[in-house]
């Protein structure tokens, strides 16, 4: 059993524990718009302060997606991304000195096609620390569990205010940390939360020693303060995929696509700070 990939998301939480700060976690989805500017995006986002960053693999299907990145996975699909292209871009970011902790982001058709012990063995080589399947219930989990724990991959799981008496079920069998939905429906940007939204995470809090994050629109600083003294992580996604939208005739010209990566990672500085 290979610990390396583990080690370096839980280090990386503890090392901000101590510090008395939370983990920025950026989404991106793989191959929006072109597998190269993905490789760029990587780098230059954990230049920008990302302590972690989740690889959304692109999905006909994204059941638990807003319009956002549901165009995102089509402009990626459009260049043929696969689960395989995720790991391969992990890897390159790797070789290219890349050091912060990866969790893929995909959904369980695909992991079925691509074949789970498959998976979890590149995951390993390709130094990717979590994966999270959004449509795989507790319930039906337990085999790709078994090999995550195998490899040393963490499965994180998501738990939103309807789990209610499932949220010590679904935390005692998490790993890495636990995934906070912040409010009922698809991924998208919000101006406002639920009023209970801090009571819910206190709830979670105390069902598991893990660290906990939440996502599910989080669109700017201002979020990103207010959640920061109640989780130890916050995921920022479809802000951060819109961003690259609009950035698209900037990333789509040779010419111009170092302003394009340039203006999402000033997003991603400015939600750090």
């Amino acid at each position: 059993m290979n610990n390396a990939v583990m080690n370096r998301m839980d280090a990386a939480f503890e090392k901000l524990k101590s510090e008395g700060k939370s983990a920025l976690i950026p989404f991106i989805t793989v191959g929006d718009p072109h597998i190269d500017i993905t490789l760029e995006l990587l780098l230059g986002m954990e230049q920008s302060g990302a302590d972690i960053i989740e690889l959304g693999v692109p999905y006909s299907d994204p059941l638990a997606d807003g319009p956002v990145i549901e165009r995102a996975s089509a402009r990626a699909l459009q260049n043929h991304i696969t689960i395989r292209d995720s790991l391969q871009v992990a890897k390159k970011a790797r070789e290219h000195g890349a050091s912060i902790p990866y969790v893929l982001f995909t959904y369980y058709n695909p992991v079925l096609q691509y074949g789970a012990e498959k998976l979890f063995k590149e995951m390993v080589d390709s130094e990717i620390s979590g994966i999270i399947i959004p449509d795989l219930p507790l319930e039906e989990s337990a085999p790709i569990r078994e090999i995550a724990d195998r490899y040393s991959i963490h499965l994180v799981p998501l738990v939103a205010p309807t789990s209610k008496e499932r949220v010590k079920q679904i935390a005692h069998h998490g790993r890495g940390f636990i995934y906070c939905v912040s409010s009922l429906g698809v991924t998208g940007v919000r101006s406002s939360f639920a009023a209970n939204i801090e009571d819910f995470l206190h709830e979670v809090r105390t069902a598991s020693d893990l660290p906990i994050a939440i996502g599910f629109g989080i669109s700017n600083a201002e979020h990103v303060r207010r959640f920061s003294s109640h989780c130890d992580g916050v995921v920022v996604g479809s802000a951060i995929v819109r961003q690259i939208e609009e950035a698209l005739p900037l990333l789509q010209s040779p010419q111009t696509v170092q302003d394009g990566v340039l203006q999402i990672c000033k997003f991603v500085r400015e939600l750090k700070s």
